[in-house]
């Protein structure tokens, strides 16, 4: 799941743009990215990890999720006053510095064996992370001109996305393998204290890199008023659905996997799965970059969104290989959402942007929310038929494309 930073209009220096020696700064940023990635995506395989050792109902395991992806909601404003405050590269070291501290807290969390104590440590990760996002997008936007800014944005995203790749399996082999699993909460002390090491680090050399100060500013305060455009409501809603459904289904994909009538892996050998899964995403965000500009926007929506719900349905009402395959393959749709649903939101908006830009980003907590419902499910209906949550979320987005088909046939 990729989240753009909405504090303003970048303004880039003419001094600056002509300047041809960034390619260390560009190369720090994508770090940043690839440490979303893995920090993210570690959250799969602790789920199922933590729902053994502490012998949780799904709601009770899922708050994993609701616990890291509110902070998305809740310290996004906080983040945008720091950087006001502090400027993008003080911010990208205290947001890094933020990561560290949560990372650590993992091990007390785990010699106590305290589940409060992990989710407040995930928390505080994800307000580190909120902070990194909403600084290092766009600054690496602005290093450089214009015109090449999606191109670093898009190699950041092919990055992150490689982190969730194989952050996977390194969290199976770390945490869910036999010999680690034994060891219950401890499993993941060591896991986590080479990620503080790894993110203290690279804010140790962001810190002492000679980083170019940009002229980034907002030219004018942002003007009040955008819910009254349609299309920005409406894409509130679907990114909040959209995130919802991408996280959830990547949330429940070990346990899903797990169970006797979907294939009866164990749990580190369906981690491999949710590999492919991010790795379907990974493939689908290159293909992406020139699917997108040859097709209409509101079509390739459409029909992403029929195809994933399709996929759903069947892994529903199928078992085994089919069951397995069809619910891994909705990542490769899942991939070109976000740049889809994101523009039709904000499009004509105007004056209006910077605020519909925040709006639609804060959507992102359904990432908290999506997951939460399913789990609520999963302990009083079935996981399988829980999936029915995310055919809700595509069937909306379905819609949505749809009717920004219309609203731009009316003009």
């Amino acid at each position: 799941m990729e989240v753009k930073g909405a504090t303003g209009e970048v303004v880039i220096s003419e001094a600056y743009q002509g300047t041809k020696n960034n390619h260390g700064a560009v190369a720090l940023m994508v770090s940043l990215f690839f440490i979303f990635g893995i920090i993210t995506v570690f959250n799969d395989v602790l789920i199922p990890h933590l729902k053994s050792v502490f012998q949780l109902g799904y709601v009770e395991a899922i708050l994993i999720q609701f616990t890291f992806f509110s902070a998305y909601f809740l310290m996004a404003m906080p983040a945008a006053k720091v950087i006001a405050a502090k400027g993008y590269k003080n911010s990208i070291v205290i947001g890094l510095i933020v990561v560290m501290f949560g990372c650590l807290l993992f091990y007390p969390a785990a010699s106590m064996v305290f589940y409060p104590l992990f989710l407040l440590a995930l928390f505080i990760m994800a307000s580190g992370i909120t902070l990194l996002q909403v600084s290092a997008n766009p600054y690496l936007a602005a290093l450089g001109s214009a015109e090449t800014a999606s191109a670093r944005l898009n190699l950041a995203g092919g990055f992150n996305s490689l982190a969730t790749v194989i952050g996977p399996l390194i969290g199976a082999h770390f945490i869910l393998s036999s010999s680690e699993a034994q060891r219950g909460a401890e499993a993941v002390q060591i896991p986590y204290i080479v990620l503080a090491m790894f993110v203290l680090t690279v804010a140790g050399i962001i810190y002492f890199y000679q980083l170019p100060i940009l002229s980034i500013e907002s030219k004018s305060a942002p003007k009040k008023g955008a819910w009254k455009f349609k299309n920005l409501r409406l894409g509130v809603v679907a990114i909040f659905l959209y995130v919802g459904a991408e996280v959830t289904v990547g949330s429940f994909l070990i346990n899903y996997l797990s169970l006797e009538n979907i294939a009866g892996l164990s749990e580190q050998s369906a981690a491999k799965y949710v590999s492919m899964y991010w790795g379907g995403a990974m493939i689908g965000r290159f293909i992406g970059v020139a699917f997108l500009n040859r097709v209409k926007v509101t079509k390739a929506l459409t029909v992403v969104s029929i195809i994933a719900f399709l996929l759903v349905t069947i892994s529903i009402l199928s078992s085994g290989s089919l069951a397995v395959w069809t619910i891994v393959a909705v990542g490769l749709f899942n991939s070109v959402m976000w740049p889809c649903i994101f523009p039709l939101g904000i499009k004509g908006l105007g004056e209006y942007a910077s605020e519909g830009s925040g709006l639609m980003i804060m959507g992102v907590v359904g990432g908290a929310i999506i997951p939460l419902i399913q789990g609520v499910l999963a302990d009083y209906w079935s996981l399988q038929a829980s999936f029915c949550v995310a055919l809700v979320c595509y069937a909306y987005l379905v819609y949505f494309g749809i009717a920004n088909e219309k609203m731009e046939a009316k003009g």
